[in-house]
């Protein structure tokens, strides 16, 4: 398992925006490089949901709920990939979790907590 750190939480109005970041600190570059990603949401009472994904190659994925709104992107320099989440939503309001190597047996952060309010 690899240690996975999210930050760039916080609350919103609805409309705003933010960035949340995924840092696996002790991961080594080549690693980096080869590992594909998720970001996934879960939101009281619901089930945790995939948002958009980020493979080794640099290809995204997005849920129809976020496309046109959320792009996943990574910085090779620092070791970090993001999720610019725009003109957000109450209903984006959730706990978000970055992924490393899968669902089924991939290392999972703590998640972050998003709120946007209306």
């Amino acid at each position: 398992q690899v240690q996975v750190v999210e930050s760039g939480g916080g609350s919103a109005q609805a409309g705003g925006s933010l960035r949340l970041s995924c840092k696996a600190p002790r991961m080594i570059l080549s690693t980096f490089w080869s590992t594909d990603m998720g970001w996934y949401r879960q939101a009281p009472g619901n089930q945790r949901e995939l948002v958009a994904t980020f493979s080794r190659g640099g290809d995204t994925t997005y849920a129809d709920s976020v496309k046109g709104r959320f792009t996943a992107s990574k910085d090779n320099t620092k070791k970090t990939w993001y999720l610019q989440m725009n003109s957000l939503k109450p209903e984006d309001t959730a706990v978000y979790y970055c992924n490393l190597g899968g669902a089924e047996n991939g290392s999972w952060g703590r998640g972050t907590q998003v709120t946007v309010s209306s």
